[in-house]
C-alpha cells in the first residue's frame, strides 16, 4: 500500500513537471528559431540553431526566447576562450603573420590565374587592395564588409538567452572552453595555402551579393535548415577559421556532445544554444546525437535523400 501510494502522490508532481517543460518548448518554438528537443529520462533538452548576424529585418521573436529562457532549469551557451596575458601577447607579435602574407610575397605568388582574375576584379569593384593581406583577412574582410553581413543585424540568440538567463537568475555554464594559445597557434602556423578554400567561398558570396544575406535569414525563420546551410555565405563562414580548422573545429563539436550527454542526466529542462552550422553540418552535433540512439524532434537537417555521414562508430549509447 505504501508503494502505492508512493506512485499515486508522485504522479501529479510528474505531470506538472511535463507540462511546464511541454510549456518551455512551446515558448522557444514560438521566438520563430530553429530548434530540437531532445526527451531524456529526467527531463528534456532544448537545442537552439543559432544564426550569427540574424538581420534586423528577419521576423522573429526574442522576446519568446527570453519567457523559455527564465522558466528554464539551466542554460548552455557557447565556448568561453581562456585568453592569459601570453595569449595577450602572442597577438600583438604574431599580428603580421596572421593579417599579412609571408614577408616579399604578394597574393600572386599563391593564386592561380583564375583566383588572381576574380580578386583583382573584387579590388577593382570596391577600391581595395589586397595584395599584401592575408587571406583570411581578405575573406573576412570580403564578407563583413563588402557583401555587409554583419550590417543591420539585431542580437543573436545566444546574447538573448544570456541576459535572459542573467536576469531570472538561471544557472549559466558554457559548453566548455578553448585555450587561446591553441586556438592563436593554430591560427598563426597555417600557411596562407590553407585559407585557399575561405577566399574562394568568400569571393563566391561577394560576387553574387547582399542578396544572400536575406535569403539566409529568410530560410532559418522558415525552419529551411538545409537551404541555409547550403546558402553562400553561410558556407563561406563555415569554410573560415576557426570551423574549417580541424582540430579547433573537431574539439568544439566534443564538448557540445559532452556538455548534451550530461544534461541528459540532469533533473529537469536544459536549454542550449550552439551555431546552426555546428548542429546541423555533416557529421556535426545532430548527426552524431542520431548516432548516439537520441530520439530528436524538431525541423529536418538533412537534405531530402543525403543520408547520415557514418563515422559514429564506438560513440556511447544515449542515456
Amino acid at each position: 500500500m505504501l508503494a502505492a501510494c508512493t506512485l499515486a502522490c508522485s504522479a501529479p508532481a510528474l505531470a506538472t513537471d511535463d507540462a511546464a517543460t511541454s510549456e518551455i518548448v512551446v515558448s522557444a518554438q514560438r521566438s520563430g528559431a530553429p530548434m530540437w528537443t531532445i526527451k531524456s529520462p529526467r527531463g528534456a533538452i532544448l537545442l537552439v540553431g543559432e544564426l550569427q548576424a540574424v538581420p534586423k529585418a528577419t521576423p522573429w521573436f526574442p522576446d519568446r526566447l527570453e519567457a523559455a529562457t527564465a522558466a528554464s532549469d539551466r542554460v548552455i551557451l557557447g565556448v568561453k576562450a581562456r585568453i592569459s596575458p601570453g595569449d595577450i601577447l602572442r597577438i600583438i607579435f604574431a599580428g603580421g603573420k596572421i593579417t599579412k602574407l609571408p614577408k616579399d610575397t604578394t597574393a600572386a605568388d599563391f593564386l592561380d590565374e583564375a583566383r588572381q582574375s576574380r580578386l583583382a576584379a573584387l579590388e577593382r569593384q570596391h577600391g581595395k587592395d589586397y595584395s599584401r593581406s592575408s587571406f583570411l583577412m581578405t575573406s573576412f574582410d570580403l564578407l563583413a564588409r563588402r557583401l555587409g553581413f554583419i550590417r543591420d543585424t539585431g542580437k543573436d540568440a545566444s546574447d538573448v538567452v544570456e541576459q535572459a538567463a542573467r536576469k531570472a537568475k538561471v544557472p549559466t555554464e558554457p559548453v566548455g572552453t578553448m585555450r587561446g594559445e591553441d586556438m592563436l597557434d593554430s591560427l598563426a602556423e597555417a600557411p596562407p595555402t590553407a585559407h585557399l578554400a575561405c577566399l574562394d567561398a568568400a569571393m563566391t558570396a561577394t560576387e553574387i551579393g547582399p542578396e544572400l544575406i536575406a535569403r539566409r535569414g529568410a530560410d532559418w525563420r522558415a525552419y529551411d535548415v538545409p537551404a541555409v546551410m547550403a546558402n553562400p555565405l553561410e558556407q563561406a563562414l563555415g569554410q573560415c577559421w576557426p570551423w574549417a580548422d580541424r582540430s579547433v573545429g573537431q574539439e568544439l563539436r566534443n564538448q557540445w556532445i559532452a556538455a548534451i550527454n550530461r544534461a541528459a542526466q540532469a533533473e529537469g529542462t536544459t536549454l542550449a544554444v550552439a551555431p546552426l552550422r555546428v548542429l546541423a553540418e555533416p557529421n556535426g552535433v545532430l548527426d552524431l546525437l542520431e548516432q548516439q540512439g537520441y530520439a530528436i524532434s524538431g525541423p529536418a537537417w538533412r537534405s531530402a535523400g543525403s543520408l547520415p555521414v557514418a563515422s559514429g562508430q564506438g560513440l556511447p549509447a544515449a542515456p
